[in-house]
């Protein structure tokens, strides 16, 4: 598999990242071990997890598997910290709570440091630079080799970066940061995406198969087997189900038919080569799903179905993003 540069940065990753969100909930031990050897094996080095993924079982298992399975100095391990389980606080972003996230994630994944540690999310109860003195604190005990941010919006990102190229003494750079992205979900073109290619801010895309309606597999209903069935995640589902979201999950599999190839590799090949695009987040219930997923690495889209696809899903930007000097 290809690997890119992680943003401004000598770190090269695979250009397709494993995602782990369910591992330890929806994905037991026996089906977490084969996709992994199945993206170790098919070159894939990125894998994202965080602390609250399966209440701390995700990287549970990731640890029990590097090394008896996959050798850890052969994967990127990224991880998260910040979200918490609080029904008055969803963030904390304060120092003594990440430090100690951090040390706990350690803990459960075996090893003594990550490759690339992330933010969850923006904290507004907590002042930024507390957090990102946090950060610092990580990278330069080396416990964390680089630094992200996840769920950060364009001004929140844009902050982020400059007060750490303002501060004395911090050292550490974002290196990525993590958001939505797909066909049926271009908001980061509008501040977030543009923010991050001038710092040299490389995206890693979560969710690039629009929460799976990108496949196509809700085309003629809803399966039984679907998140779209789940009572607990058919809210996560739903917002992508409207006519809008209909006429671009048609495009793709129009686009698939035309390309001998299946609407899942359209849409991953089409975030995949965006510009600013790092390395999508791809998760699956399964080591058959996620070998189809990795077999887009064959494929590159024409530009003309590029084309007819940004097209079809382009997002309305318009003021002060268009026509605003005719305003």
């Amino acid at each position: 598999m290809e690997q890119r540069h992680l943003g401004r940065t000598g770190l090269r990753v695979s250009r397709i990242g494993l995602g782990t969100l369910t591992w330890g909930r929806d994905t037991d031990e026996h089906d977490a071990a084969e996709q992994l050897k199945a993206f170790w094996e098919a070159g894939g080095t990125l894998i994202d997890t965080a602390d609250v993924y399966g209440g701390g079982e995700a990287e549970y298992l990731l640890g029990r598997l590097t090394d008896g399975l996959v050798p850890r100095h052969e994967l990127i391990i990224a991880t998260k910290a910040g979200s918490v389980a609080d029904p008055y606080r969803r963030f904390n972003g304060s120092r003594g709570h990440l430090l100690a996230a951090l040390d706990a994630s350690l803990d459960r994944l075996g090893t003594d440091h990550v490759d690339l540690w992330q933010v969850h999310a923006f904290d507004p109860a907590t002042p930024l630079e507390e957090t990102l003195q946090a950060v610092d604190l990580a990278v330069s005990s080396g416990r964390a080799r680089y630094a992200g941010v996840s769920s950060f919006c364009g001004w929140q990102l844009a902050k982020a970066a400059t007060w750490q190229l303002a501060a004395p003494g911090v050292r550490t750079r974002l290196a990525s940061t993590q958001m939505e992205y797909s066909l049926l979900q271009r908001g980061v073109e509008r501040e977030v995406l543009p923010a991050a290619l001038d710092l040299g801010v490389g995206l890693l895309p979560s969710s690039p198969l629009g929460r799976g309606v990108l496949t196509g597999k809700y085309r003629t209903g809803t399966p039984a087997d679907s998140r779209g069935a789940s009572e607990l995640l058919a809210p996560f589902v739903e917002p992508y189900l409207d006519d809008a979201a209909a006429r671009v999950v048609d495009a793709v599999a129009t686009a698939a038919d035309g390309l001998a190839t299946t609407p899942l590799q359209v849409a991953l090949a089409w975030v995949r080569d965006r510009p600013g695009v790092v390395a999508p987040i791809v998760g699956a219930r399964n080591a058959q799903q996620l070998t189809e997923a990795l077999s887009v690495e064959t494929l590159s889209l024409p530009d003309e179905i590029c084309q007819a696809l940004d097209d079809v899903s382009a997002p309305v930007h318009r003021y002060p993003d268009q026509d605003w000097s005719t305003l």
